[in-house]
C-alpha cells in the first residue's frame, strides 16, 4: 500500500464531502476516469478530471493541484480523488504533499462517492 489508509471511525465532514462531490461531478461531468478535487488554505476549491492528451499526461490529483498552485495557492488543507483504483497513486500523494505538506489528508472515493480511504500525504 502506497499510504497509510486509515480506519474509517467516522465520515467525512461537510468540507470533505463538498471536494468529494466535486471530485465526483467532474468525473461524471467529463467523462473521464478519475476526478478530483482540492481545497487550498483559504477554503477556494479547485476541480479537475485526469488529462489524457498525446504529449501531456496528468492525474485528475495532480491536474487540481496545479490549477491551485496557478491560482496562487500557497498551501493545501484536503485533497480528494473519485477512482475506481483501491488506492491513491504514489504521484497524486507526491503531489498534495508538494503543495499541502505532509499530512495533508487525500481522500480516496470509488465512484458512487462512498469515501473508501483517507491517506496522509
Amino acid at each position: 500500500m502506497l499510504g497509510s489508509m486509515t480506519d474509517l471511525d467516522h465520515g467525512p465532514d461537510a468540507e470533505d464531502r463538498k471536494i468529494i462531490t466535486l471530485a465526483r461531478s467532474a468525473r461524471a461531468r467529463n467523462a473521464v476516469p478519475e476526478g478530483a478535487a482540492v481545497r487550498d488554505e483559504t477554503g477556494r476549491t479547485y476541480v479537475a478530471g485526469t488529462v489524457a492528451l498525446p504529449s501531456l499526461r496528468l492525474s485528475a490529483v495532480q491536474t487540481a493541484v496545479a490549477m491551485a498552485v496557478a491560482s496562487g495557492a500557497k498551501g493545501l488543507e484536503a485533497a480528494a480523488v473519485v477512482t475506481a483504483a483501491a488506492e491513491p497513486a504514489a504521484e497524486d500523494l507526491a503531489a498534495v504533499r508538494d503543495l499541502g505538506g505532509a499530512g495533508t489528508p487525500l481522500l480516496l472515493a470509488g465512484p458512487d462517492g462512498a469515501l473508501r480511504g483517507r491517506t496522509e500525504a
